[in-house]
């Protein structure tokens, strides 16, 4: 290169960073504004509450939140010396999350069952978010317009809905919240390290690390947020001119994230000892790797696809398991592979870019699916943290392509509003599907293919609700799904009840094959201790009565009060009947022959229970 070629390239290299300067200085001028970031803060608040207002008429649904609020005894309890102690000893619902339980304590100490008060701490769980997020960019930044509109982006995106209006989803909301402060923790850090700041991070950090694992990914992010927009890599980035802090090698910066490493080693270590003990881990059975890795891979690019066609939203995706074609996995690769390129090829100057795809790549890598916990493929509510990155990388470089092309700024902000209102429309009418357990799921059912969950929730709603038709849904997530515990334990409930007793036993037996958590195998036991007892095995009901006892008592009685109350109110010899064999199997003898009695009394020619009772007299 002759020296009149350098000399031109060193200019226009120092013009592009006096441009660029002036940039900042305006940016940090507006930052400054004493109204400017209170105003925007409101109006993020004000929209995001105008949105989701509807939620606070809500009910509880019949997808987790019984288990975590609405027939949870612990939670309900309120925040009592015994609530905090089950909270932080549990692995209920295959999860340890201590906060989570507690803020669901709080709810039920303020609030009771009123589920519209466990929807409004949703909803401003989201707002504080929300306006951290923006808070945090435009701290960062000194970009209060870019930061807005990223911030909108994730208050209103329709993916976000589950996370939002899903109550049993407060651990997502609340995980978020405690990365974000500690995100904000580590930037008071980056300005001046020491070991009190960095103790002020770890501890936010494992506050969120209580309330949902997913955030194990924070030392992650923050080496990623080192490269942009701190600028804290020595030799890798200019240091920021909105942001101040000191530089250091990437070795030490590095280093200086192995204690929350560790704290993110230790955390999935539970996370997996407890998942495996609920029977979570690998619920669909022993999914093949190469399967897992297909769905990984499509799923990152569906994540996207509906970030960017936002159509179709449900609260889970069936796995496909090995119906993925060649097409529907190299397609993918090859979109994932092809972003990856681009974005290494913007780093510099465009830090956003590969920082934003990163955060998004990253962040999904505990809930992708390589290790399989439960039974989806992918669900909107992993997507909550994840699109964080990809909101920022499109606001920046759309804003940045706009000044290089010399745009009008009126252009980007009509686009802007153009978008958040379009989403507005989309994430309201999704809030909608939410208003009950069978709008949600006869939604879910419309938008989704081969979705046994959906069918089983249908079913058990439908089951609770008296109608017949909730057979029907069980008997297709069986055909859907044959391992599935759910749907066989609910098809031999209904032989059972028709008098086909070896057909009920041959579905209990398959919904065994499933290894459900504790309290359902029991709850299988149970049924299965009557069902012998009514075809006169009593050596295989002795047996399975007692399985069912030693693995969850309180699962068993239970049981028994819900037949109880059931017969009660429905009598019918053939109920006092069952009832008396399920008493019999928990050694109530005395209380198992007066309910034989109470069916001889409503029809003295029954002769199963007068059979029974003469069991009863021979073994005693």
């Amino acid at each position: 290169m002759s020296p009149t070629q350098q000399l031109n390239k060193k200019g226009r290299k120092h013009r592009r960073l006096l441009e660029q300067s002036k940039n900042q200085k305006k940016a940090s001028a507006g930052a400054g504004s004493v109204w400017q970031i209170p105003a925007v803060c409101f109006v993020l608040a004000a929209i995001t509450v105008a949105i989701y207002s509807p939620v606070r008429g809500y009910p509880f649904i019949n997808y987790d939140d019984p288990d975590y609020v609405s027939h949870n005894a612990h939670v309900q309890a309120g925040l009592s010396p015994e609530t905090f102690t089950w909270a932080l000893t549990s692995g209920f619902s295959s999860n340890w999350h201590p906060l989570t339980w507690l803020s669901h304590a709080l709810d039920c100490q303020l609030y009771g069952l009123n589920a519209g008060g466990h929807h409004v701490s949703n909803l401003l769980l989201h707002v504080l978010n929300v306006v951290l997020l923006f808070l945090l960019l435009a701290r960062a930044t000194a970009s209060v317009g870019r930061s807005a509109v990223a911030a909108s982006f994730f208050a209103l995106h329709p993916f976000n809905v589950g996370s939002v209006v899903w109550i049993s989803e407060r651990k997502n909301l609340l995980s978020t919240l405690f990365l974000l402060v500690a995100i904000g923790a580590y930037g008071w850090y980056a300005e001046r390290p020491g070991w009190r700041r960095y103790f002020a991070v770890a501890l936010v950090f494992a506050l969120g690390l209580a309330s949902k694992p997913m955030v194990i990914t924070l030392p992650f992010i923050l080496f990623l947020l080192d490269y942009w927009p701190l600028g804290r890599i020595a030799h890798w980035t200019e240091p920021s001119a909105t942001f101040p802090v000191p530089q250091f090698p990437w070795t030490r910066l590095a280093l200086e994230k192995l204690p929350l490493l560790l704290l993110s080693a230790a955390s999935a270590i539970i996370t997996v000892v407890v998942q495996s003990a609920g029977h979570a881990v690998e619920s669909l059975g022993a999914v093949p790797l190469v399967y897992r890795l297909e769905n990984a891979v499509y799923s990152y690019a569906m994540y996207l696809v509906k970030t960017f066609w936002p159509s179709n939203f449900a609260p889970i995706y069936p796995h496909p398991l090995n119906t993925l074609s060649f097409a529907q996995v190299a397609l993918p690769v090859i979109l994932l592979v092809g972003l990856s390129i681009l974005v290494w090829k913007l780093r510099t100057g465009h830090g956003y870019a590969l920082v934003g795809w990163l955060w998004f790549l990253g962040t999904l890598v505990p809930v992708i699916g390589i290790m399989q916990v439960g039974a989806q493929g992918m669900a909107d509510r992993y997507a909550y943290l994840p699109l964080i990155g990809i909101f920022v990388a499109v606001v920046w470089g759309f804003a940045d392509l706009g000044q290089a092309r010399s745009w009008n700024w009126r252009l980007g902000a009509a686009v802007a509003i153009a978008i958040v209102c379009a989403l507005s429309v989309i994430t309201w009418q999704q809030i909608r599907y939410w208003r009950g357990t069978r709008e949600l799921w006869q939604h879910t059912l419309d938008v989704t293919q081969n979705n046994f969950v959906a069918y089983d929730n249908m079913g058990e709603f439908l089951l609770h609700e008296g109608r017949m038709e909730a057979l029907g849904y069980f008997e297709s997530a069986a055909r859907i799904a044959p391992w599935d515990p759910v749907s066989h334990a609910a098809v031999a409930g209904s032989l059972q009840d028709r008098g086909r007793y070896q057909d009920a036993i041959r579905e209990y037996t398959i919904a065994l094959r499933a290894q459900p958590d504790d309290a359902f195998r029991a709850h299988i036991y149970t049924e299965l201790g009557v069902l012998y007892r009514q075809i006169g095995d009593y050596a295989q009901a002795r047996e399975n009565s007692h399985l069912a006892l030693s693995l969850d008592p309180q699962q068993v009685q239970e049981l028994l009060e819900e037949l109880t109350d059931r017969v009660a109110q429905h009598p019918a010899p053939s109920g006092y009947w069952q009832l008396g064999l399920m008493l019999e199997g928990t050694d109530q003898t005395e209380l198992a022959r007066s309910a034989f009695q109470k069916a001889l009394r409503l029809n003295p020619d029954f002769a199963p229970a007068r059979q029974a009772l003469e069991v009863l007299a021979r073994n005693q």
